[in-house]
């Protein structure tokens, strides 16, 4: 199992860049960001632009892996989105993942101007995004007519560093997005239960985590893939569990994760005065020392 952080885009690149390097030095698999516009409680608070942060991040650090988590068609489409994500991985060395999804009914999804989609119109639209976005990253020039995105002659040479693309980790739940993550996703990643944790207890989240896994096995069975090539992630924080409220919570929350075959755990890096403000030694104590315990535990 990895552990990995969410650094949200919130800080002066001049504080931020100290963050990004910490993640790196405190031995975390990837660091990744959000991409919105803005977000939630932090939208009348300073929030930059994903791509930026991205580049800047991969000129500050030289081994952690990067990414989104994650970018969506609310705001984005796929010829343009291709193009800067074979810089990123260029810039970064080939350290770049992409965190996938559908897209919700927030902030994003009106600033420019449109009407909020419904489940089904975001998920018509996905279905033709993420396709499409595989063959602009894996293809010197694309040309493709859809109902929402087209390209034509879209060129992008010299393609992703990483062979044959950049990872796509795609968020889903549903059995559309499901199968998206099936045939296109080298990862899956859920946040738990869509309806919210005020909607879960505690003791039934890791119920919903288990049966999710099991329709998404079914998705792969259904396309002769076999689920054990998906890197499986969960994004702490959108739950009532409180993992990081020690470092032996930390150890019991991940253990039982693990347990049903989750591979990849990502923590909010801590933010003051904020849903996300925990104490920030716990926190470099859990990044430091939580996976040896996880170790002894599994051996």
């Amino acid at each position: 199992m990895r552990l990995s952080t969410v650094i949200l885009p919130i800080h002066r690149w001049s504080e931020g860049q100290k963050i990004w390097r910490r993640a790196e030095d405190l031995g975390f698999h990837a660091a990744y960001t959000y991409d919105h516009l803005s977000w939630r409680s932090f939208r009348e608070e300073p929030w930059f632009g994903a791509v930026p942060t991205l580049t800047a991040a991969a000129t500050a650090t030289e081994r952690i892996r990067l990414g989104t988590l994650v970018t969506s068609p609310n705001f984005r489409h796929p010829v343009t989105l291709a193009k800067e994500l074979i810089s990123l991985d260029d810039v970064s060395g080939g350290r770049m993942t992409v965190g996938i999804g559908v897209g919700g009914a927030g902030f994003d999804a009106t600033a420019m101007g449109q009407e909020a989609w419904t489940p089904k119109e975001r998920a018509d639209r996905f279905d033709e995004f993420l396709p499409l976005l595989d063959k602009l990253l894996t293809q010197d020039a694309t040309t493709e007519q859809g109902q929402y995105y087209s390209a034509v002659e879209a060129r992008n040479i010299p393609g992703c560093v990483q062979r044959p693309r950049v990872p796509f980790y795609v968020a889903a739940t549903g059995p559309r997005g499901l199968r998206l993550a099936a045939e296109h996703g080298q990862g899956w990643v859920t946040y738990g239960d869509p309806r919210g944790p005020a909607d879960v207890p505690v003791e039934q989240a890791p119920a919903v985590i288990e049966a999710q896994l099991a329709k998404l096995a079914a998705a792969c069975e259904a396309r002769g893939r076999d689920v054990a090539t998906l890197e499986k992630v969960l994004l702490q924080g959108s739950t009532a569990e409180q993992p990081l409220a020690s470092l032996d919570a930390f150890v019991d929350w991940a253990g039982r994760y693990r347990e049903l075959g989750i591979t990849e755990l990502v923590v909010h890096w801590p933010v003051p005065d904020s849903i996300f403000a925990v104490d920030p030694a716990v926190f470099e104590r859990i990044a430091t020392y939580a996976m040896g315990p996880l170790s002894r535990r599994g051996a």
